[in-house]
């Protein structure tokens, strides 16, 4: 027999060596076989060029493409397709596929044209436009892209999947780079010159509109001369770090053939707001484009210059900084507090001799036979924490990623692609944490409640999502999503989420009631008159506030990023304000919850939810203010998007937070009644 063991044992290890030595195998095999690949993430692996014959295409790219991306105006909050105004034709054979969350947030990307990397050109032709002002057509396609001029409709044009930037110098003097360009410049009846004509004193024609119908492109690359990229990659060869666009309106009279057709110093093509009849108009378009070598910038370090060209950049990191330490403090001082308080209370209920009649009890120890009593409206409180607990996670798991540099700005459309995927595969431990309290509640309607869990929240975000897009498929807009995204979101929701949902709600049923540390009375106390301090509204009111004081710095920049066009790549901030604001929420509840039951007000279900939620409330006030101060938001549609996508964020704020908050009170209140002597 112990022979016999010993040849099984010595069988074990001798299939456990060669299984490892096989994996040692593989792993040198692939290490010696691709020596020179590296780890990318996804979306951000470099990419060679290298001028034409140099090197086999395989190698590396000779032609550096130009997309274009939709136009958008920070006065009108209705973006449209490149198709939308009458430019250069384009290629859709040729452009990129777009993943779920660049269609969801309207993102167009279309192939425009090539250019030979390395290869500096002046003044070449892309296109011409002719328009024959007696034709309704023409007149039609004119008077499109003069609206586009005056809604200041910014193009966004990307090179080797970076955002092209113009600078120009202000009047103090100083240089400000911005992501995009212009369409063009009007000068209005009082000759009134707008923010983009950065050359007013040579706009001197009043009432027109002119065209930026040039472009000088500079693009800097890093080359490869110096680098381990592989044999063969030379000085000829390089990765882009940069490309800067200088937009100009030239009036061509004819087709350019040399490169003084394209100088600054030629006539501006102006058209007259009124439309001359019985006339021609022949817009040229045209480019420029410059190669410039530069190796003190690294490809990885390519963004930075985008990054850091937001106004008041030190002002944030100190803000943020300076509202982390406070918010730290303030968190600090709660849970001293509570601790002490707690401390002192429960050691003098336990010193009391529960046999002894005539001592009485006070303080929260009085209404331990009430406190777990089932709120009213327990089945909505039971949907709603469901709900909040997807978001929550969704939340989280997303901010982790972003950290991570999965989500960065670089992989377009990722951070929305991976909220809405986990958000529907969260569904099942939305309808676990549902099932669990609508059990512990004594509501056995299970089918109410997950179809509630499942379809109430989630319907309410669709539904005002569904009417804001009827909008903008009413304007014509890009960001109006298509039928067929519109029918794969609802098969995500019903195919998967749904699904999802009565899985968790299944296991929430199937576990074993929540036993509380106490009994209920069968008849309830009644609470005595309270203070204005203790009073449900004023205490609810006043709940919010600090919660919302720890993200209201970075919900600047997270409006900014949403409806001024600028980059937001702080995830690693917004994460460390997202666990701030968690503490924040527990604790203020906890604080709160602990007055109300010292006051013998043993309501907490539903106060303990709203105090923390309530600072969406301040949350939607601060997205009025940002739209009064700090937009210029004209007409009643655009007015809409912005408060309808408002609502959906403030709705989905109101569920995290109040989640959080009623979840710590929860464990709160189960912790000190389960830590007293109670008859």
């Amino acid at each position: 027999m112990k022979a016999h063991a010993d040849s099984r044992h010595t069988s074990k290890m001798a299939t456990s060596s060669y299984i490892k030595n096989s994996l040692l195998l593989v792993i040198i095999t692939l290490a010696a076989v691709c020596p020179t690949l590296a780890f990318y993430l996804p979306g951000l692996a470099p990419v060679s060029y290298c001028e034409s014959g140099t090197l086999s295409y395989s190698s590396c790219k000779s032609l550096v493409g130009v997309l274009v991306n939709r136009l958008d105006s920070e006065a009108l909050a209705i973006p449209y397709n490149f198709e939308h105004f009458d430019f250069c034709p384009i290629k859709p054979e040729d452009s990129p596929v777009e993943n779920l969350g660049q269609v969801v947030f309207g993102e167009r990307l279309r192939f425009y044209f090539n250019m030979a990397f390395l290869k500096n050109e002046t003044c070449k032709l892309l296109c011409l436009k002719s328009y024959n002002l007696s034709n309704e057509d023409d007149i039609a396609r004119l008077c499109v892209m003069k609206e586009g001029i005056k809604g200041n409709y910014q193009h966004h044009w990307i090179v080797d999947n970076l955002p092209v930037t113009w600078c120009y110098m202000l009047q103090d003097g100083k240089q400000y780079c911005q992501v995009g360009f212009p369409m063009g410049c009007r000068v209005d009846e009082q000759g009134i010159a707008h923010d983009t004509c950065i050359m007013s004193e040579r706009f001197n024609l009043t009432n027109s509109y002119y065209f930026f119908n040039h472009v000088n492109i500079k693009i800097t690359y890093h080359s490869g001369e110096n680098e381990a990229w592989g044999a063969g990659f030379g000085e000829k060869s390089g990765r882009i770090t940069s490309i800067m666009i200088e937009p100009l309106s030239i009036n061509h009279t004819k087709a350019p053939e040399s490169p003084e057709d394209c100088s600054s110093d030629k006539d501006f093509l102006a058209l007259p707001a009124d439309n001359i009849p019985n006339s021609k108009i022949d817009i040229y378009y045209t480019y420029s484009v410059e190669f410039i070598k530069n190796n003190n910038i690294k490809w990885s370090s390519r963004w930075d210059y985008i990054l850091n060209s937001s106004a008041h950049t030190n002002i944030q990191w100190f803000s943020i900084l300076n509202s982390l330490v406070i918010v730290l403090f303030l968190s600090g001082m709660v849970a001293m507090i509570m601790l002490r308080t707690l401390h002192r209370d429960i050691a003098r209920y336990n010193q009391m001799d529960p046999d002894d009649d005539a001592q009485e009890e006070f303080g929260w120890k009085l209404v331990h036979g009430d406190v777990f009593r089932t709120p009213p409206h327990a089945m909505l409180l039971c949907v709603l924490l469901g709900s909040g607990t997807q978001v929550t996670f969704m939340t989280l798991i997303t901010l982790f990623f972003a950290c991570l540099g999965f989500l960065s700005p670089a992989n377009r459309g990722s951070l929305m692609t991976c909220a809405m995927v986990l958000f529907v595969c969260l569904g099942a431990p939305a309808g676990y944490v549902s099932a669990r309290l609508c059990k512990s509640f004594g509501l056995y309607r299970w089918k109410m409640n997950v179809l509630l869990t499942a379809l109430l929240c989630p319907g309410l975000v669709f539904g005002l999502f569904f009417i804001m897009n009827l909008m903008l498929w009413f304007e014509g807009s890009s960001a109006a999503i298509p039928f067929s995204t519109l029918i794969a979101l609802l098969a995500l929701w019903f195919g998967v989420s749904l699904p999802l949902t009565f899985v968790g709600a299944y296991y929430g049923f199937k576990k074993r009631i929540i036993e509380h540390p106490v009994r209920t009375n069968q008849i309830p106390r009644q609470i005595p008159d309270q203070s204005i301090y203790t009073q449900p509204i004023p205490g609810v009111i006043m709940g919010g506030i600090l919660p919302f004081g720890c993200i209201f710095i970075q919900l600047f920049f997270i409006l900014n990023s949403i409806w001024s066009n600028q980059t937001y790549y702080m995830f690693g901030f917004l994460f460390l304000v997202f666990i701030i604001l968690v503490v924040t929420c527990s604790e203020t509840t906890i604080l709160l919850c602990y007055f109300h039951l010292c006051a013998e007000d043993h309501a907490w279900w539903w106060r303990a939810f709203l105090t923390s939620g309530f600072s969406a409330f301040y949350l939607f006030v601060y997205c009025i203010h940002y739209f009064i101060a700090k937009l210029s938001i004209s007409g009643t549609v655009s007015t809409l998007l912005y408060f309808g996508y408002t609502l959906i964020m403030v709705f989905l704020f109101f569920l995290l937070t109040g989640t959080v908050g009623f979840f710590a009170c929860f464990w709160f209140v189960r912790k000190i009644y389960s830590v007293v002597k109670v008859d």
